[in-house]
Formats: structure tokens, C-alpha cells, sequence
């Protein structure tokens, strides 16, 4: 009766292990070798297991009985060289592979047997995590979508990624490996599909109630194909401004494709500084000494006026815990109700502080 059960599985498409991207075969690649090297010990170990029960078993009065036994040289040998071995393997291939597959290094080739051509530029996709979907520019084409995500096949595509609010985790199996995306922060992957066709994209990372939901389609189409669609995107009225950014980024689930005619430029270089409302300045310290959610580092020299001051030049008595940039300004919401719409969401997100600017201004 488990027979069908077995044949049922043939119309399985393992595309971890069967993708459609040279980045994301290569990944595939080492799970099998690393699997393999593994199983070299762990094969015969088993077999050994069940022979060695057999053959010493009670009832066998002709296996050899040594009471006094307690040391083989080649045995030893064995036992430690074989394990030995296979760690220096797979050592090496981790290490080898970690620096090939690096996702912040731009690829060298597009398949195994085409080299990436000197001087071919590389798609640029800025990639925002949003609660809960996914909003991709395309800055060269000046487009945008969210939930959608279209490349041309054998292009190299150079992601920029970021985040909103929490923590999230880029992932699209057939082209490449996930990739965390940080408020904040920015993060790259450089990846390629091979092969036309349409892939499953997800969120990898837990990121809320509607996280389940924040799944998109990765359309792979040929040079043609990606012209057209952009010529068809910038059909739409709807323009990626600030304004529309802001009302992306308040939480939805099950959000359906859209589609962005034009984009404000600059846009992903505020929302990484998390500063996408014109109406609040950046800081300008970002990129110089910055540290994470987009305050100025004073930890390495003296601070400048407005500033607070850094750690290392204070005393021991002086330094005392400080309110945390994202700690509510009043009684959480949520709090007394456990029903509230705020309990859908993992943080509470404020603005980063600027000069001058009270607690009510950042909220």
C-alpha cells in the first residue's frame, strides 16, 4: 500500500536541489558533497552496527571471545584518520565555497560554461521589507512593484536590501540563498536565473502575523520580455513617492501585486536611513560612523554640540542605561487589550532622534 505513496513523491520538484539559478545549483552542490563526505562515516558505522550484533551475538559459540582486550593500533588508525580526513574536507570546502558564494561578491559567471562578459552591468533591483510584503525598485528603469519581482534570464541581478521595521529574510530557492534585511542597514546578494519560468519568493525570517502571507512570484523572461514589462509599468499612474512609500509601509497582509509608473529618486537611500518622510531631515552623519538605527557613533571621539556623549569618555559613575530608540513613549498599545491591531506587529518603530527632536516628533 506505501508503493503509491513512493510513486506520488516522482512529482515532487525538490527545487533546493534542483534550481533553476547557478548561484542557488552551486549551494545545492555543497549540500550534496557535504552530505556525502558525511556518509562515509555514517554508512559504514551503521553496517558495522548491525554486523557487529550479529556476529557477537550470545548464541554465536564460534566468534573469538578476548575479555582482556583493550588496544588495536590499527584500529586506532581507523578510528581517527577516516573522521580525520573527512573534517579536512569538508573544511576545505566550506572554506572555499563561503568566499565563491559570498552573496556581496558580484558573480564571475552565469552558468558553468558562460563567463560573465567584461563590462556587463548588472541589474539593480532595491529590495524593502515591508509588513507584510515586499517592494522591489528598479532604479535604472525608474519602476517599482510590490509582491512582484521580474528579471531577465542569464543577467546577472545585483539586489540592495533593506528593511522597514523588523527583521526579515529575502529568499527565492530556485535563484539564490536567503538573505537577512535590517532596518537601518543595507545588505547585497548578487544572484542569476537561468531558465524562463515563474519561482516561488518568501520571507524566511518569522516577522509578525502576517507572515505567512508575504510570498511573491519571481517572473524570469527573456531580454524581450523584460522591455516589454517595463514599458507596460510605466503605464501606471500611481508613482513611488514618499507620500505612497508611507502608505506601503503601514502593516497589510495579502497585499496583490502593484505596480509603481515612476519613482522619487533617492527614495531607498532615505529608507535605509530611515528617514523616508521629506518632512524629517536625515542625519547627517550617516555612512560616517554610524551606528545601527541610524545614530551618530560618539563611542570614538569627543562629541559635537547636541550630541550625547559617547561611553568611552564618560566615568564610571556617569554611564547608566538609556531609554531605547524603539521603547514606547507611553503605555504600549495592546497592553490592556488583547484584541488591539497592535499586537499583530513585533515592534514598535520610531524615528531615529535628531537634534532637538522630543519624543512625541519621533513617534
Amino acid at each position: 500500500m506505501s508503493l503509491p505513496l513512493v510513486a506520488l513523491l516522482g512529482g515532487c520538484d525538490m527545487v533546493v536541489l534542483n534550481p533553476s539559478g547557478d548561484v542557488a545549483r552551486q549551494q545545492g552542490d555543497l549540500i550534496l558533497w557535504s552530505t556525502g563526505l558525511m556518509l562515509l562515516i555514517i554508512v559504514p558505522v551503521m553496517v558495522l552496527i548491525v554486523l557487529f550484533a550479529w556476529r557477537y551475538r550470545a548464541s554465536n559459540k564460534d566468534a573469538e571471545y578476548k575479555p582482556d582486550w583493550d588496544h588495536s593500533i590499527m584500529l586506532e588508525l581507523v578510528i581517527w584518520s577516516a573522521p580525520l580526513l573527512i573534517i579536512i574536507a569538508l573544511g576545505a570546502l566550506t572554506w572555499t565555497s563561503t568566499h565563491l558564494l559570498d552573496p556581496y561578491r558580484p558573480l564571475s559567471r552565469i552558468s558553468a560554461d558562460q563567463p560573465i562578459k567584461p563590462n556587463t552591468k548588472p541589474l539593480q533591483v532595491q529590495v524593502v521589507s515591508l509588513d507584510w510584503k515586499w517592494l522591489f525598485i528598479y532604479p535604472e528603469q525608474g519602476v517599482a512593484t510590490v509582491n512582484e519581482l521580474v528579471v531577465p534570464v542569464g543577467r546577472e541581478v545585483e539586489f540592495r536590501l533593506t528593511s522597514s521595521s523588523v527583521m526579515n529574510a529575502f529568499y527565492v530557492p530556485a535563484m539564490a540563498g536567503m538573505i537577512y534585511t535590517m532596518a537601518g542597514m543595507e545588505t547585497k546578494l548578487h544572484a542569476v536565473l537561468n531558465k524562463p519560468g515563474q519561482f516561488q519568493g518568501m520571507s524566511s525570517n518569522y516577522s509578525g502575523a502576517g507572515f505567512s502571507q508575504m510570498r511573491f512570484i519571481t517572473h524570469s523572461v527573456d531580454d524581450a520580455g523584460f522591455a516589454r514589462w517595463v514599458s507596460e509599468t510605466k503605464t501606471s499612474k500611481t508613482p513611488l513617492d514618499a507620500a505612497t512609500y508611507l502608505k506601503l509601509e503601514k502593516p497589510s497582509e495579502k497585499v496583490p501585486p502593484m505596480h509603481f509608473g515612476s519613482i522619487e529618486k533617492g527614495l531607498f537611500d532615505r529608507i535605509v536611513q530611515m528617514c523616508p518622510d521629506p518632512k524629517r531631515p536625515c542625519d547627517s552623519h550617516m555612512g560616517h560612523g554610524m551606528s545601527h538605527g541610524g545614530q551618530p557613533g560618539v563611542n570614538n571621539r569627543a562629541a559635537q554640540p547636541g550630541e550625547p556623549e559617547g561611553a568611552l569618555f564618560k566615568e564610571n559613575e556617569e554611564k547608566h542605561g538609556g531609554e531605547h530608540q524603539s521603547h514606547p513613549t507611553g503605555p504600549a498599545e495592546g497592553t490592556r487589550d488583547p484584541g488591539s491591531p497592535a499586537n499583530r506587529n513585533m515592534t514598535q518603530l520610531l524615528r531615529p532622534r535628531t537634534p532637538g527632536a522630543s519624543a512625541a516628533d519621533r513617534a
